[in-house]
């Protein structure tokens, strides 16, 4: 293929020389011309391993060249990539002025330009640049987004000293995009590589490096405060965090990182107040490991906020233990929320067929009647009772048998606490704790007849 990279810094030279190396034939945009002239002359922009050899020979295959003219790199190639910086300010903002400019640059070369153009951003973007970036174009072209050309979302995975190799072998190729022609295109420039194509919405591939840094950020955060505590107790903290990592069943593993509703039981609160403890204890500042708490509480907050803002005083809680599966109410999150609505005034019915309040005993019958004292007046195995007492239902937890609520209950509001559902043609109103909007019904839009006014509370 004939692809276009604007921008040779570091993300920019690594994909040209990389794209080469897979045989396509690649023109550098840049408005340096030391950095033009270097690539023209066979050598890379930036020091990395390998990509000196791979710009020579990209260059004497006559795939690898630059240039300063937007206009003949556009009006030669099918894809142009977006490889500009994206610089950040004190307080996290990102200038991308450097993206708009070069969106308007195409644009602008594509108005004389016969031809489908693709237009890939490989810069780190906020959600809602590609939009902002294809209304630009379609400005400069007088062309049409979809028809003429399409904006595509394809961020990198790379890391600096190991960027030739990360390119090569992705964890995985992502690209946002709402074009299927355009997807097509983008899935045969990536078929060499050996990782799964994974094609998405476009808002979702823009976050996503934001989300993978950050949670790089916390790992080496989190590594470095278990460090700390282990070093004050002559604790080998190397070997405790190897054996962290050989757990790949839930340690290293897909479990615990889909958002949901608020942790509870007796564990986790339990074990990373001890964990906070032996830290103070032994006077270490541990700021990340000290906001897991607050952190699960202000989600809890959010929980209750949803549920409110839902207009409805009557309200009927689906699940009341802290999941499915079990009546160990000991710190169940959905206890606390409870509390909280009945302390505000709202009508509550319950249903959770696995808790008898009888048969409650120990620690987790002290916790429940501390919380709620009479529970047994607002819990019940009845589910059609709990429904037909209430506007609104709440989903806590992941019971099969609440998979059929929309069917059976047409018309409730349902508060989705656990995405219970990864799309929904429902004739009501679903809401989601930590997700947007999978119900595609219209009737999901409709406005509400509220019971009470927004700031009542």
């Amino acid at each position: 293929m004939n692809i276009s990279i604007f921008g040779l810094g570091y993300v920019g030279c690594v994909g040209a020389a990389c794209f080469a190396s897979m045989g396509h034939k690649v023109i550098g945009v840049d408005v340096s011309p030391v950095k033009v002239n270097l690539i023209n002359s066979g050598r890379p922009t930036i020091i990395e391993r390998d990509i000196e050899e791979l710009c020579r020979r990209g260059h004497e295959a006559g795939l690898l060249s630059a240039t300063s003219h937007a206009r003949e790199a556009v009006h030669a190639t099918d894809i142009s990539f977006i490889a500009v910086g994206t610089p950040g300010s004190g307080h996290g903002h990102l200038d991308l002025s450097y993206i708009y400019g070069v969106a308007r640059e195409i644009g602008e070369a594509l108005r004389d330009k016969d031809g489908f153009h693709i237009v890939a951003i490989r810069s780190t973007v906020m959600p809602g640049t590609n939009r902002k970036v294809a209304g630009i174009i379609a400005e400069a072209s007088g062309k049409k987004a979809g028809e003429d050309f399409a904006v595509v979302s394809n961020p990198e995975f790379l890391r600096e000293g190991t960027s030739v190799h990360d390119f090569m072998n992705p964890p995985l190729t992502l690209v946002g995009t709402d074009s299927p022609r355009a997807d097509e295109v983008m899935r045969a420039l990536y078929s060499k590589l050996p990782a799964e194509y994974i094609s998405t919405d476009i808002p979702v591939a823009e976050i996503m490096k934001y989300v993978n840094n950050t949670f790089h950020a916390l790992k080496i955060v989190f590594g470095n405060e278990v460090g700390a505590i282990c070093k004050t107790l002559g604790i080998d903290s190397h070997k405790v965090m190897d054996i962290f990592c050989r757990d790949r069943q839930l340690n290293i593993s897909p479990y615990y990182f889909k958002p949901g509703f608020a942790y509870g039981g007796s564990c986790l609160p339990k074990d990373t107040n001890a964990l906070r403890a032996l830290a103070a204890d032994n006077y270490v500042d541990v700021p990340v490991i000290n906001h897991i708490q607050e952190s699960n509480i202000a989600h809890r907050a959010r929980a209750l906020e949803l549920i409110m803002a839902q207009g409805k005083r009557k309200i009927g809680i689906l699940g009341l233990s802290f999941k499915a599966g079990t009546d160990d109410l000991r710190c169940s999150p959905i206890v606390d929320i409870v509390e909280s609505l009945l302390g505000k005034g709202f009508s509550i019915s319950i249903y959770d067929r696995n808790v008898e309040v009888s048969r409650l005993t120990g620690t987790n019958r002290d916790f429940i009647m501390d919380k709620i004292p009479h529970l047994q007046h607002f819990v019940t195995d009845d589910l059609d009772a709990v429904a037909s007492e209430s506007d609104v239902l709440v989903v806590t937890n992941k019971e099969k048998e609440f998979k059929d609520l929309p069917a059976r209950y047409p018309g409730k509001i349902i508060v989705d606490l656990v995405r219970m559902w990864d799309t929904l043609d429902y004739d009501g109103r679903y809401d989601g704790l930590a997700w947007a909007p999978v119900n595609t019904n219209p009737a999901q839009n409709e406005e509400i007849s509220r019971d009470f006014g927004k700031c009542q509370f």
